[in-house]
């Protein structure tokens, strides 16, 4: 069965400025919780790109764990949902929704999220190359939900 793996809120960016300088460090907390509150339009509640109309249509990113290395998530990808069991990199110009327990939630797959510059230092050397074209999704939120580490129903075409 799909499941989300983990899932990434970051008040904060943490990739600015060198790559060869190193991310900024976590906030308190860190940025990996149990559960994201989403709203349509706007994205994920708490997160850095929370309502910016420059990210509307990019607000929610998901990743498939099948592409990464052993070992690396969220905080290495900057990626907010991880998943696995879903050809997450197939999904672009769909709509499909993600259900944990509380309600479908559909996604809009607007295009990929691109593999930067900055894994090379956060994964290790070649490994921006290696994910290019499993960079994960971009997705625009239609619907107010609540998305939760663990068993996932997925529905595509749920437009």
């Amino acid at each position: 069965m799909p499941e989300i793996v983990e899932l990434l809120a970051s008040p904060v960016h943490r990739f600015e400025g060198r790559p060869a300088d190193g991310p900024a460090p976590a906030p308190p907390g860190g940025d990996l919780v149990d559960r994201v509150e989403i709203r349509a339009g706007l994205g994920i509640v708490g997160d850095r790109y929370f309502g910016h109309p420059a990210h509307r249509d990019a607000a929610v990113t998901v990743i498939a764990r099948e592409w990464l290395p052993p070992g690396v998530g969220l905080t290495q990808v900057r990626r907010n949902v991880l998943v696995t069991g879903i050809a997450v990199d197939d999904l672009v110009g769909e709509v499909f929704s993600l259900d944990s327990g509380s309600g479908p939630v559909r996604l809009a797959a607007t295009r990929r999220a691109n593999p930067c510059a900055w894994l090379d230092h956060t994964i290790g050397p070649g490994a921006r190359k290696e994910l290019r074209g499993h960079g994960g999704v971009r997705c625009r939120p239609l619907d107010d939900g609540t998305l939760r580490v663990g068993p996932v129903e997925v529905s595509i075409g749920a437009g």
